[in-house]
Protein backbone atom coordinates (compact mmCIF):
# COMPACT_ATOMS: atom_id res chain seq x y z
CA UNK A 1 0.00 0.00 0.00
CA UNK A 2 1.46 3.55 -0.75
CA UNK A 3 2.17 5.01 2.50
CA UNK A 4 -0.34 7.24 4.33
CA UNK A 5 -0.31 11.37 3.00
CA UNK A 6 0.77 13.65 5.92
CA UNK A 7 -2.12 15.55 7.29
CA UNK A 8 -1.10 19.27 6.03
CA UNK A 9 -0.64 17.64 2.42
CA UNK A 10 -4.69 18.25 1.55
CA UNK A 11 -4.12 21.68 2.98
CA UNK A 12 -0.92 22.25 1.29
CA UNK A 13 -2.64 21.71 -2.17
CA UNK A 14 -5.72 23.39 -1.39
CA UNK A 15 -4.04 26.09 0.10
CA UNK A 16 -1.28 26.44 -3.25
CA UNK A 17 -4.76 26.44 -5.32
CA UNK A 18 -6.25 28.90 -3.75
CA UNK A 19 -2.90 31.20 -3.84
CA UNK A 20 -2.84 30.86 -7.23
CA UNK A 21 -6.53 31.51 -7.98
CA UNK A 22 -5.94 34.38 -5.84
CA UNK A 23 -3.03 36.08 -7.67
CA UNK A 24 -4.63 35.45 -11.07
CA UNK A 25 -7.72 36.54 -10.55
CA UNK A 26 -6.48 39.58 -9.12
CA UNK A 27 -4.06 40.31 -12.18
CA UNK A 28 -6.28 39.46 -14.78
CA UNK A 29 -10.18 40.78 -16.27
CA UNK A 30 -10.52 37.29 -17.73
CA UNK A 31 -12.80 35.00 -16.15
CA UNK A 32 -11.44 31.72 -14.08
CA UNK A 33 -13.56 28.49 -16.11
CA UNK A 34 -14.62 25.77 -14.29
CA UNK A 35 -12.57 23.76 -16.44
CA UNK A 36 -9.33 25.41 -15.46
CA UNK A 37 -9.98 25.37 -11.77
CA UNK A 38 -10.60 20.90 -12.37
CA UNK A 39 -7.24 20.76 -14.06
CA UNK A 40 -5.26 23.01 -11.71
CA UNK A 41 -6.85 20.99 -8.87
CA UNK A 42 -5.96 17.73 -10.04
CA UNK A 43 -2.37 18.54 -11.00
CA UNK A 44 -2.04 20.42 -7.88
CA UNK A 45 -2.92 17.29 -6.15
CA UNK A 46 -0.68 14.78 -8.52
CA UNK A 47 2.52 16.54 -9.54
CA UNK A 48 5.06 14.95 -11.69
CA UNK A 49 6.56 11.09 -10.87
CA UNK A 50 9.77 11.07 -9.01
CA UNK A 51 11.04 9.90 -12.16
CA UNK A 52 10.95 13.32 -13.94
CA UNK A 53 12.77 14.90 -11.48
CA UNK A 54 16.17 15.98 -12.62
CA UNK A 55 18.70 13.51 -11.16
CA UNK A 56 20.35 16.24 -9.05
CA UNK A 57 17.42 18.19 -8.12
CA UNK A 58 17.35 20.42 -4.89
CA UNK A 59 15.47 20.24 -1.78
CA UNK A 60 15.05 24.21 -1.77
CA UNK A 61 15.80 26.85 -4.29
CA UNK A 62 15.79 30.09 -3.53
CA UNK A 63 14.99 32.42 -6.45
CA UNK A 64 17.32 34.63 -7.79
CA UNK A 65 17.41 38.09 -9.81
CA UNK A 66 17.62 36.71 -13.26
CA UNK A 67 16.13 33.24 -12.72
CA UNK A 68 13.56 32.09 -15.48
CA UNK A 69 11.02 29.86 -14.92
CA UNK A 70 12.46 27.43 -17.17
CA UNK A 71 15.73 28.04 -15.29
CA UNK A 72 14.66 27.19 -12.10
CA UNK A 73 12.35 24.03 -13.84
CA UNK A 74 15.95 22.79 -15.16
CA UNK A 75 17.21 22.57 -11.81
CA UNK A 76 14.08 20.12 -10.50
CA UNK A 77 13.06 18.20 -14.13
CA UNK A 78 14.48 16.42 -17.01
CA UNK A 79 11.72 18.28 -19.04
CA UNK A 80 11.84 21.56 -17.91
CA UNK A 81 8.34 22.19 -20.69
CA UNK A 82 6.24 19.85 -17.96
CA UNK A 83 7.11 22.76 -15.15
CA UNK A 84 3.18 23.20 -14.94
CA UNK A 85 2.54 20.40 -13.05
CA UNK A 86 5.27 20.49 -11.07
CA UNK A 87 4.38 23.88 -10.01
CA UNK A 88 0.19 22.45 -9.59
CA UNK A 89 -1.18 25.12 -12.02
CA UNK A 90 -2.55 25.34 -15.37
CA UNK A 91 -1.15 27.23 -18.34
CA UNK A 92 -4.19 29.14 -18.57
CA UNK A 93 -3.39 30.47 -14.96
CA UNK A 94 -0.07 31.20 -15.09
CA UNK A 95 -0.42 33.01 -18.22
CA UNK A 96 0.30 36.25 -15.01
CA UNK A 97 2.18 34.27 -12.83
CA UNK A 98 2.42 37.46 -10.36
CA UNK A 99 3.55 34.57 -7.77
CA UNK A 100 7.03 33.91 -7.92
CA UNK A 101 9.28 36.77 -7.16
CA UNK A 102 13.28 36.86 -6.30
CA UNK A 103 13.92 36.10 -2.61
CA UNK A 104 11.52 33.43 -2.62
CA UNK A 105 12.03 29.94 -1.81
CA UNK A 106 10.64 27.23 -3.43
CA UNK A 107 10.46 23.35 -1.87
CA UNK A 108 10.57 20.31 -3.47
CA UNK A 109 7.88 18.18 -1.79
CA UNK A 110 8.03 14.12 -2.80
CA UNK A 111 5.04 12.29 -1.61
CA UNK A 112 3.32 8.69 -2.97
CA UNK A 113 5.94 8.73 -5.51
CA UNK A 114 4.98 12.03 -7.09
CA UNK A 115 7.06 15.35 -6.47
CA UNK A 116 5.32 19.11 -6.61
CA UNK A 117 7.09 22.42 -5.87
CA UNK A 118 5.75 24.82 -2.76
CA UNK A 119 6.26 28.36 -2.49
CA UNK A 120 7.36 28.81 1.35
CA UNK A 121 5.63 32.33 2.24
CA UNK A 122 6.09 31.63 6.04
CA UNK A 123 7.99 28.96 7.31
CA UNK A 124 8.97 28.28 11.75
CA UNK A 125 11.73 26.73 12.93
CA UNK A 126 14.21 24.56 11.17
CA UNK A 127 13.23 21.06 11.60
CA UNK A 128 12.67 18.42 9.03
CA UNK A 129 8.88 18.32 9.95
CA UNK A 130 8.44 21.81 9.99
CA UNK A 131 5.07 22.80 8.24
CA UNK A 132 4.67 24.87 5.38
CA UNK A 133 1.92 27.55 5.22
CA UNK A 134 0.35 28.77 1.56
CA UNK A 135 -2.04 31.94 1.94
CA UNK A 136 -2.66 34.72 -0.27
CA UNK A 137 -1.00 37.97 1.07
CA UNK A 138 0.16 41.28 -0.29
CA UNK A 139 3.69 41.78 -1.40
CA UNK A 140 5.49 45.17 -0.89
CA UNK A 141 9.05 45.56 -1.44
CA UNK A 142 11.31 48.53 -2.78
CA UNK A 143 13.78 46.31 -4.75
CA UNK A 144 11.52 43.33 -5.94
CA UNK A 145 8.28 44.27 -8.13
CA UNK A 146 8.53 42.04 -10.73
CA UNK A 147 7.79 38.47 -11.32
CA UNK A 148 10.38 35.86 -13.00
CA UNK A 149 9.96 35.67 -16.34
CA UNK A 150 9.36 32.10 -18.12
CA UNK A 151 12.36 32.42 -20.31
CA UNK A 152 15.52 35.02 -21.00
CA UNK A 153 13.45 37.79 -22.88
CA UNK A 154 16.54 39.39 -23.70
CA UNK A 155 16.83 36.80 -26.10
CA UNK A 156 13.61 37.67 -28.07
CA UNK A 157 13.11 41.02 -27.17
CA UNK A 158 15.23 42.78 -29.89
CA UNK A 159 13.50 40.51 -32.84
CA UNK A 160 9.87 41.94 -31.31
CA UNK A 161 10.74 45.33 -32.84
CA UNK A 162 13.03 44.52 -35.47
CA UNK A 163 10.54 42.12 -37.77
CA UNK A 164 7.24 41.31 -38.92
CA UNK A 165 4.99 38.70 -40.90
CA UNK A 166 2.56 39.45 -43.59
CA UNK A 167 0.65 37.73 -44.85
CA UNK A 168 -0.22 39.11 -48.06
CA UNK A 169 2.71 41.12 -49.79
CA UNK A 170 0.90 44.63 -48.52
CA UNK A 171 4.29 46.24 -49.07
CA UNK A 172 4.60 45.63 -52.54
CA UNK A 173 1.83 48.66 -52.78
CA UNK A 174 2.87 50.55 -49.84
CA UNK A 175 3.71 53.98 -49.74
CA UNK A 176 7.69 54.38 -50.49
CA UNK A 177 10.39 56.07 -49.89
CA UNK A 178 11.49 57.84 -53.54
CA UNK A 179 13.96 60.57 -52.10
CA UNK A 180 16.14 61.97 -48.99
CA UNK A 181 16.70 65.16 -47.51
CA UNK A 182 19.42 66.90 -49.85
CA UNK A 183 19.74 63.77 -51.83
CA UNK A 184 21.44 61.67 -49.02
CA UNK A 185 21.85 57.63 -49.48
CA UNK A 186 20.15 57.34 -45.67
CA UNK A 187 18.29 59.15 -43.43
CA UNK A 188 17.73 59.44 -39.42
CA UNK A 189 15.99 60.30 -36.62
CA UNK A 190 14.81 64.04 -37.47
CA UNK A 191 15.64 64.20 -40.87
CA UNK A 192 12.87 64.39 -44.22
CA UNK A 193 12.28 61.99 -46.93
CA UNK A 194 9.88 62.04 -49.64
CA UNK A 195 7.83 59.11 -50.28
CA UNK A 196 5.16 58.25 -53.49
CA UNK A 197 2.09 56.30 -52.36
CA UNK A 198 -1.33 56.23 -51.40
CA UNK A 199 -1.42 57.41 -47.38
CA UNK A 200 -4.88 56.74 -46.85
CA UNK A 201 -5.73 58.90 -43.87
CA UNK A 202 -2.67 58.09 -41.70
CA UNK A 203 -0.19 59.99 -40.21
CA UNK A 204 1.84 57.84 -38.84
CA UNK A 205 3.55 54.29 -40.08
CA UNK A 206 6.05 52.03 -39.75
CA UNK A 207 9.48 52.14 -42.11
CA UNK A 208 10.12 48.39 -43.24
CA UNK A 209 12.95 47.11 -45.60
CA UNK A 210 12.25 45.46 -48.47
CA UNK A 211 10.17 42.11 -47.47
CA UNK A 212 11.37 38.85 -47.76
CA UNK A 213 9.48 35.75 -48.90
CA UNK A 214 9.20 32.55 -46.33
CA UNK A 215 8.09 30.21 -47.84
CA UNK A 216 7.46 25.98 -47.10
CA UNK A 217 10.80 24.15 -47.97
CA UNK A 218 8.91 21.20 -49.04
CA UNK A 219 6.06 22.35 -50.30
CA UNK A 220 6.91 25.90 -51.79
CA UNK A 221 4.25 27.51 -50.59
CA UNK A 222 4.29 31.08 -49.61
CA UNK A 223 4.23 31.22 -46.10
CA UNK A 224 4.55 34.65 -45.83
CA UNK A 225 6.29 38.05 -46.17
CA UNK A 226 9.18 38.98 -43.11
CA UNK A 227 9.71 42.31 -42.98
CA UNK A 228 12.72 43.86 -41.58
CA UNK A 229 11.57 46.97 -39.37
CA UNK A 230 13.78 50.44 -40.17
CA UNK A 231 11.77 52.80 -37.76
CA UNK A 232 9.22 54.91 -37.57
CA UNK A 233 7.40 57.93 -39.83
CA UNK A 234 5.11 61.08 -39.93
CA UNK A 235 3.72 61.94 -42.76
CA UNK A 236 3.54 65.66 -42.52
CA UNK A 237 2.85 67.06 -46.03
CA UNK A 238 0.60 65.24 -48.41
CA UNK A 239 2.24 65.31 -51.96
CA UNK A 240 0.62 66.03 -55.25
CA UNK A 241 0.36 66.53 -59.18
CA UNK A 242 0.40 69.73 -60.46
CA UNK A 243 1.03 72.07 -63.70
CA UNK A 244 4.92 73.41 -63.59
CA UNK A 245 5.98 76.79 -64.74
CA UNK A 246 6.40 75.49 -67.87
CA UNK A 247 3.20 74.32 -68.12
CA UNK A 248 4.13 69.95 -68.10
CA UNK A 249 2.89 68.19 -65.36
CA UNK A 250 4.81 68.23 -62.41
CA UNK A 251 4.83 64.98 -59.58
CA UNK A 252 5.38 66.57 -55.81
CA UNK A 253 6.04 63.51 -53.21
CA UNK A 254 4.63 63.29 -50.15
CA UNK A 255 7.21 64.46 -47.42
CA UNK A 256 8.16 62.70 -43.91
CA UNK A 257 9.98 62.80 -40.75
CA UNK A 258 11.60 59.91 -39.03
CA UNK A 259 10.89 59.58 -35.88
CA UNK A 260 12.70 56.54 -34.82
CA UNK A 261 15.17 54.62 -36.66
CA UNK A 262 16.57 51.54 -35.43
CA UNK A 263 18.39 51.95 -38.77
CA UNK A 264 18.98 54.24 -41.23
CA UNK A 265 16.04 54.90 -43.86
CA UNK A 266 17.23 55.04 -47.69
CA UNK A 267 15.63 54.21 -50.71
CA UNK A 268 13.11 51.88 -51.23
CA UNK A 269 11.74 51.68 -48.09
CA UNK A 270 8.21 50.95 -47.51
CA UNK A 271 5.88 52.61 -45.10
CA UNK A 272 2.83 50.75 -43.91
CA UNK A 273 0.64 50.54 -40.58
CA UNK A 274 1.50 47.57 -38.45
CA UNK A 275 -0.42 45.74 -35.72
CA UNK A 276 1.15 46.40 -32.60
CA UNK A 277 2.35 43.19 -30.75
CA UNK A 278 0.86 40.96 -27.49
CA UNK A 279 3.84 41.23 -25.06
CA UNK A 280 1.86 38.23 -22.81
CA UNK A 281 4.26 36.43 -20.59
CA UNK A 282 5.66 33.33 -22.22
CA UNK A 283 4.56 30.10 -21.07
CA UNK A 284 6.35 27.13 -22.02
CA UNK A 285 4.44 23.73 -22.79
CA UNK A 286 4.26 20.69 -24.82
CA UNK A 287 1.58 20.85 -27.80
CA UNK A 288 -1.56 19.00 -27.09
CA UNK A 289 -1.31 17.23 -30.25
CA UNK A 290 1.17 15.77 -32.45
CA UNK A 291 3.23 18.54 -34.37
CA UNK A 292 5.58 18.25 -36.53
CA UNK A 293 7.20 20.48 -39.48
CA UNK A 294 10.55 21.61 -40.50
CA UNK A 295 12.87 24.84 -40.65
CA UNK A 296 11.71 27.63 -43.07
CA UNK A 297 14.25 30.02 -42.38
CA UNK A 298 17.06 31.24 -40.65
CA UNK A 299 16.08 34.67 -39.31
CA UNK A 300 19.04 37.02 -40.43
CA UNK A 301 21.73 36.90 -43.22
CA UNK A 302 23.29 33.68 -41.23
CA UNK A 303 23.52 30.17 -43.52
CA UNK A 304 23.28 28.00 -40.25
CA UNK A 305 21.51 29.18 -36.75
CA UNK A 306 22.79 27.90 -33.14
CA UNK A 307 21.77 28.32 -30.10
CA UNK A 308 20.22 31.47 -28.76
CA UNK A 309 19.41 32.35 -32.41
CA UNK A 310 15.58 32.77 -34.33
CA UNK A 311 14.00 30.61 -36.77
CA UNK A 312 11.01 30.47 -38.64
CA UNK A 313 8.75 27.31 -38.62
CA UNK A 314 6.86 26.23 -41.25
CA UNK A 315 3.77 25.90 -39.02
CA UNK A 316 2.06 28.74 -37.57
CA UNK A 317 -1.81 29.29 -36.08
CA UNK A 318 -3.87 27.39 -39.06
CA UNK A 319 -1.20 24.60 -37.75
CA UNK A 320 -2.13 24.53 -34.19
CA UNK A 321 0.68 26.24 -33.28
CA UNK A 322 1.00 28.68 -29.72
CA UNK A 323 3.06 30.68 -28.23
CA UNK A 324 4.65 28.48 -25.33
CA UNK A 325 5.17 25.22 -27.18
CA UNK A 326 8.65 23.50 -27.29
CA UNK A 327 9.82 21.48 -29.62
CA UNK A 328 12.36 18.97 -30.53
CA UNK A 329 14.62 19.38 -33.29
CA UNK A 330 16.03 16.68 -35.03
CA UNK A 331 18.73 15.76 -37.36
CA UNK A 332 18.52 13.04 -40.34
CA UNK A 333 20.29 10.24 -40.34
CA UNK A 334 23.63 9.94 -42.24
CA UNK A 335 23.90 7.29 -45.30
CA UNK A 336 26.27 4.78 -43.98
CA UNK A 337 27.65 1.59 -45.63
CA UNK A 338 27.39 -2.19 -44.28
CA UNK A 339 30.01 -3.79 -45.12
CA UNK A 340 29.55 -6.81 -43.05
CA UNK A 341 27.93 -9.06 -45.62
CA UNK A 342 29.63 -10.26 -48.80
CA UNK A 343 27.78 -7.74 -50.52
CA UNK A 344 27.97 -4.07 -48.98
CA UNK A 345 24.76 -2.33 -48.68
CA UNK A 346 24.00 1.53 -48.04
CA UNK A 347 21.73 2.21 -45.20
CA UNK A 348 20.15 4.91 -43.52
CA UNK A 349 21.16 5.49 -40.05
CA UNK A 350 18.14 6.84 -37.77
CA UNK A 351 17.20 10.18 -37.02
CA UNK A 352 18.92 12.10 -34.11
CA UNK A 353 17.31 14.25 -31.65
CA UNK A 354 19.40 16.90 -31.08
CA UNK A 355 18.09 20.35 -29.77
CA UNK A 356 15.24 22.21 -28.19
CA UNK A 357 12.76 24.89 -29.81
CA UNK A 358 10.80 27.76 -28.07
CA UNK A 359 7.94 29.02 -29.54
CA UNK A 360 7.53 32.87 -28.97
CA UNK A 361 5.45 34.76 -32.28
CA UNK A 362 2.50 32.88 -33.80
CA UNK A 363 1.06 34.06 -37.14
CA UNK A 364 -1.01 32.66 -39.59
CA UNK A 365 1.31 30.06 -41.44
CA UNK A 366 4.58 30.60 -39.99
CA UNK A 367 6.08 31.17 -36.57
CA UNK A 368 9.17 32.15 -34.36
CA UNK A 369 11.05 30.11 -32.25
CA UNK A 370 14.39 30.62 -30.34
CA UNK A 371 16.91 27.71 -30.25
CA UNK A 372 17.61 27.12 -26.34
CA UNK A 373 19.71 24.09 -26.73
CA UNK A 374 21.28 22.62 -30.14
CA UNK A 375 24.67 19.62 -30.42
CA UNK A 376 25.07 20.82 -34.11
CA UNK A 377 23.80 23.99 -36.12
CA UNK A 378 20.35 24.11 -37.38
CA UNK A 379 20.09 24.96 -41.36
CA UNK A 380 16.63 24.97 -43.43
CA UNK A 381 14.76 22.03 -43.53
CA UNK A 382 15.86 20.07 -40.53
CA UNK A 383 12.76 18.74 -38.71
CA UNK A 384 10.96 19.09 -35.72
CA UNK A 385 8.23 17.55 -33.63
CA UNK A 386 6.52 18.00 -30.14
CA UNK A 387 9.48 17.17 -27.34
Amino acid sequence: MPAARPAHFSVLAACLTLATTAAWAQTSTLPITQEQRRVADQVASAGVPLSELAPNAPDQHTVQPGDTLWDISGLFLKSPWRWPELWGMNREQIRNPHLIYPGQVLLLVKVDGHARLQLAQGRSGSGAGDTVKLRPQMRVSATDTSPIAAIPLHLIQPFLTDAIVFDTDVLATAPRVVATQEGRVLVGRGELAYARGDFGNGTDFRVFRTARTLRDPTTREILGYEAPYVGTAELVRTGENRTGADGKPEIVPATVQIRLAKQEVGVGDRLAPAPQRNLERYVPHAPDKPMAGQIAAIYGDALNAGQNQIVALNRGRRDGMERGHVLALWRDGETAVDKTQQKAQVIKLPDERHGVLFVFEVYERVSYALIISVNEPVKPGDRFTQP
